[in-house]
């Protein structure tokens, strides 16, 4: 009977150690803006552990989707990752270019009413900052695809507001993170979205709005990206270096816009791998500690 129970409890303590390593994540929603009829929510992710702790990194994320269709729940899988590391994370819904048929665009929302959600919620990530439990000058933010641009828009679109946002509070990120990001709006599917209101898609090009002393920023993405195509992107690169910017761009052969093809863990947008290569670049930039101490 004794080693009977002697592995009835070693069985036990194995759980209990896998499951302490495996820290639970809390998942809360909450609306961080409202404008006309929409209450624009963010997912929020806390490890456990993280619940005690005082300025924390946050991380960011807009899906993806030509800012027409996508959901925050895209990111959510990402989130839990980046929350047992230390971050608190957030994946942020904004307004979409879609009519409640189903049809698009939509008359009264373009890329521009994204921009200005995206820009309204990294102010109010760091105009909460205490609330949040996070460090208002370690504020990552990373997007795919049109996601992307979101992410880009955050340092770059000065003029582009919500005129109820409080414009003393920067939107402006630490660092970002671009998955096959769309890097110029100078393409027929962004026209088309902008409606009769096309004459103001310069205001919103991440290419032409460039400016020195951007975040460091990294970048992946597929030599055989249709939707991005790579070339736009190596431009864009050119234009980041010559300003003096930091921006690292990686690229992968036989790989198309969804960088994690196959994989649904992450919604298609990437692999583990890209995502460990992300966390070099976190490490790097003083955002996260090195394997295992992320999460002390």
């Amino acid at each position: 009977m004794k080693p009977f129970l002697h592995i009835i409890i070693v069985l036990i303590l194995i759980h209990v150690n896998a499951f302490a390593q495996e820290d639970p994540v809390k998942q809360e929603e909450k609306i961080y803006k409202k404008v006309g009829a929409y209450e624009l929510k963010a997912d929020v992710f806390y490890a456990f552990s993280g619940l005690k702790k005082q300025n924390s990194p946050a991380i960011a994320f807009f899906h993806g989707g030509g800012w027409v269709f996508g959901s925050p729940d895209e990111f959510h899988n990402t989130c839990e990752r980046f929350a047992r590391k230390g971050f608190v994370a957030f994946s942020f819904q904004y307004r979409l270019s879609i009519m409640d048929d189903g049809t698009h665009p939509h008359p009264d929302i373009t890329p521009i009413e994204s921009v200005k959600d995206a820009r309204s919620a990294i102010r109010w990530i760091r105009g909460n900052a205490e609330s949040l439990k996070i460090d208002p000058e370690k504020i990552v933010v990373g997007g795919q695809s049109a996601g992307g641009q979101l992410t880009l828009s955050t340092a770059l679109m000065d003029e582009i507001n919500e005129e109820t946002d409080n414009l003393n509070i920067s939107p402006v990120p630490n660092a970002m993170l671009l998955y096959s990001s769309s890097v110029n709006m100078m393409e027929a599917w962004a026209d088309y979205h902008m409606g009769d209101r096309r004459d103001q898609i310069w205001a919103i090009s991440p290419y032409h709005n460039l400016k020195k002393d951007m975040p460091p920023t990294i970048a992946f993405h597929g030599e055989e990206d249709c939707t991005v195509p790579l070339y736009a992107v190596k431009f864009f690169e050119e234009k980041m270096k010559e300003l003096g910017n930091h921006y690292e761009l990686i690229t992968y052969k036989g790989r198309k816009h969804y960088l994690g093809e196959g994989i649904d863990k992450y919604s298609t947008y990437f692999d583990e791998e890209i995502l460990e290569r992300t966390d070099e670049f976190l490490i790097q930039f003083g955002f996260m500690k090195k394997e295992d101490e992320g999460t002390k």
